[in-house]
């Protein structure tokens, strides 16, 4: 078996709290503060004291393998390159645990059913050789701003979000639209929404909780994530530019096909673009998502045995918006794998914000029942 986590963590970041740093580790009631505190620096510890607690506790588990990586949080480049190193060393695989999430509470233990994929690319649209005067340049050439502007359209539904693209569209598998509801059921309603700092009257993209969770997990999403070619407004002056740049993240359903979905952006972008205008690629990358398979009959077990025993509140799923590359990586790798894909993160747990911090208790329970799935898969 494999137990995963990563040691690498996001940058610092302003804007800590008096008192609290990312470097300096600050104890506080059942917070432990510090950047990488919950994403993910106590991975490697809790898969090492959930194996030495099954030896202590008289149980037993399978040969294991600790694998700690340091390029998680850029997208883990060189992980495929050491998995085809490690094969011979990993053997074969039949479960793996990753230390590398969470859930919407403290309460119970979350089990991460799937990940979105991506796709990103920057986009760059040219109508002259250089700035113009407005006054003089426009009405005669097309803004480089309302080119890009007519593209999105067909990446995306202004008004409601929607992406447009289909390869980028799944049919959400039945069961993870059961699971989104049952975790509706115990979050207080609205909370999804309010999980995060809405500014002022800002509303939620729906009133529905499960619709949110069913958004977040399953369906594509398209966000606007840096621009280039647009002076500061203090600085801007009566100028009609000469490009614009977008850089474009799309998340994808966990079973979209990354390439596709790239490939007909990329065809959207640069097919029939209004007035004949340049448009330029970038940035380009895209990763396939993952989707859990059905637990095997003594992962089903221990799920609702540790749910009494150690949480005392019944365990449920959650999907990921984001993505832990790893796991798509060794989905395809070890077909035959069960996969426990949980951990400490909270909704208000700060991952890779200011104030991130780690709930110790919760961390001490997810490795008590991480040292039951070790004793159960042994067992079979």
């Amino acid at each position: 078996m494999l137990l995963y986590g990563h040691l690498d963590k996001q940058p610092p970041v302003g804007g800590w709290s008096e008192g609290l740093g990312p470097w300096t580790p600050v104890r506080d009631g059942h917070k432990l503060f510090g950047r990488g505190s919950a994403d993910d620096g106590y991975a490697g510890y809790a898969a090492t004291a959930a194996l030495e607690a099954v030896r202590a506790g008289g149980g037993a588990h399978a040969r294991s393998v600790v694998l700690l990586e340091t390029g998680e949080e850029s997208g883990s480049p060189d992980l495929p390159a050491y998995l085809e190193h490690l094969a011979e060393r990993l053997g074969r695989v039949t479960f793996v645990v990753c230390l590398d999430s969470g859930g919407h509470d403290y309460e119970r233990l979350w089990l991460t059913t799937s990940l979105r994929g991506m796709a990103q690319i920057d986009v760059t649209v040219r109508v002259l050789d250089s700035a113009q005067h407005s006054g003089l340049a426009s009405g005669v050439v097309p803004s480089s701003f309302r080119v890009l502007r007519t593209l999105l359209d067909r990446l995306e539904d202004s008004g409601t979000g929607e992406v447009l693209i289909p390869e980028a569209n799944v049919t959400i598998p039945t069961n993870r639209v059961e699971e989104a509801r049952a975790t509706a059921e115990i979050t207080p309603p609205g909370a999804v929404a309010t999980t995060f700092p809405l500014h002022g009257s800002t509303r939620a993209v729906a009133d529905d909780d499960v619709e949110l969770l069913l958004n977040n997990a399953w369906r594509p999403t398209l966000s606007v994530i840096g621009a280039a070619g647009f002076p500061d407004p203090a600085e801007a002056g009566n100028v009609l530019r000469s490009e614009s740049t977008l850089a474009l993240s799309f998340r994808l359903p966990p079973t979209a096909d990354s390439a596709a979905a790239l490939e007909a952006i990329t065809k959207a972008l640069t097919t029939d673009v209004p007035y004949d205008a340049t448009v330029e690629l970038g940035g380009i990358e895209a990763a396939d998502g993952w989707n859990a398979p059905d637990a095997a009959p003594w992962l089903a077990a221990t799920l609702e045995s540790v749910s009494t025993t150690v949480f005392d509140a019944p365990w449920r799923t959650s999907g990921l918006g984001g993505s832990i590359p790893f796991m798509g990586l060794l989905g395809e790798k070890y077909p035959e794998a069960q996969f426990l894909v949980t951990g400490a993160l909270g909704p208000d747990s700060n991952a890779h914000v200011p104030d991130e911090w780690l709930h110790v208790p919760q961390a001490e329970r997810v490795t008590e029942a991480v040292a039951h799935f070790l004793d159960a898969h042994a067992n079979g």
